[in-house]
């Protein structure tokens, strides 16, 4: 089993009580990153819908933070299970108070899936998978390849990254140093350091896992706490690197608004996400 799949296994009693562990590998800085958690989280919630496995809307709300290397708790309950579509609630808990609330749609999206290519990101987006209907389309940014990118860096962002030993993120040159884009944006590549495939699971994750677009504009920020965070997941991505790019543009009173884009190897856009979060300036 791969380290994602262990470290986010929850087993499921039939009452919907999971009991598990928040695991530290996946830290930034001193908390576990809101992408893992929101993982962790819907791991526990699909397993009551073997139907429809694929989470395709997800939305979390950070209470307060996780604790890494920590017992915790998911309490999940199915809301409505149809032919295509189920919906399910949960709370992760630890030490008896709720870090996270989940709200999640599942569905199953082997159908019309584009995974099995691992060929390079294509310029162009994908055929629309309904016949008949011209719908707009979200091109992938032009990148330099993984190899011409540079590994991310807890010291550009001024926090300490345990979660580089579980994730392989490469960003894009011009963006890679602290303030250098000139402007609230983020672009690189991820995958997982064990080269586990990735997956709809994975797409929660990855949402998550770039540093803060602001990051490119105001430089050295630190912890960037999520209040809530939305990801949408349109497709199952195909093996190999997951593209990704994040920024802002709308920063007011110390909170952001952050949107971000996934495209697999094949340049096909698999998820979206918009998040709130709270921007805590170091000194």
């Amino acid at each position: 089993m791969n380290q994602f799949d262990e470290e986010t296994r929850l087993p499921t009693s039939t009452d919907g009580v999971s009991s598990g562990l928040v695991h530290s590998s996946w830290n930034i800085g001193t908390n576990p990153n809101g992408g893992y958690l929101m993982a962790l989280a819907v791991s526990a919630m699909r397993a009551q819908m073997p139907k429809h496995p694929d989470p395709v809307s997800v939305t979390v709300h950070y209470l307060r933070p996780g604790l890494g290397d920590q017992s915790c708790q998911v309490n999940s309950q199915l809301l409505r299970s149809g032919a295509t579509l189920s919906t399910a609630r949960a709370s992760l808990i630890q030490q008896g108070k709720p870090c996270l609330e989940v709200l999640a749609a599942f569905a199953d999206l082997s159908v019309g899936s584009n995974a099995g290519s691992d060929a390079g990101p294509s310029p162009s987006a994908p055929a629309d998978s309904t016949p008949g209907v011209a719908a707009p389309r979200v091109y992938p940014p032009q990148i330099p390849p993984p190899e011409q990118c540079i590994l991310r860096s807890g010291d550009e962002q001024g926090v300490e990254l345990p979660i580089m030993k579980r994730l392989d993120i490469r960003l894009h040159p011009d963006e890679v140093k602290a303030g250098a884009a000139g402007k609230a944006q983020v672009t690189g590549w991820i995958r997982f350091l064990d080269g586990r495939p990735p997956d709809s699971l994975a797409l929660l994750l990855f949402a998550d896992a770039f540093p803060p677009s602001i990051f490119g504009l105001l430089g050295l920020v630190g912890w960037v706490p999520t209040i809530e965070l939305t990801v949408h997941v349109r497709r199952r991505p195909a093996p190999g690197w997951i593209l990704g790019q994040f920024c802002t543009k709308d920063l007011a009173d110390g909170r952001m608004i952050e949107d971000g884009a996934l495209w697999d190897s094949t340049g096909a856009l698999v998820a979206q996400s918009r998040q709130l979060a709270m921007l805590r300036r170091k000194k």
